[in-house]
């Protein structure tokens, strides 16, 4: 019987998600942009780069290791 592992690409890291700005960050005053609006263009960057690395990660190696 063999067993397989799978290795992840050493310079692929996973993408990691933008800092949430906190609720006192925001004046509230209507600022265009407002640092949420940074934020939600952030977390669609990651959402995109996450869906990317995940794509990649499905398809990494398999190495067969029976000994």
């Amino acid at each position: 019987m063999s067993s397989h592992e799978t290795f992840p690409a050493p310079a692929d890291p996973k993408p990691l998600p933008p800092e949430r700005p906190g609720d006192n960050e925001c004046c509230q005053s209507g600022c265009d942009p407002c640092v949420f609006d940074f934020y939600n263009d952030e977390m669609e960057r990651y959402r995109q780069e996450l869906k990317a690395w995940e794509a990649r990660q499905a398809g990494r190696v398999r190495i067969d290791t029976a000994s």
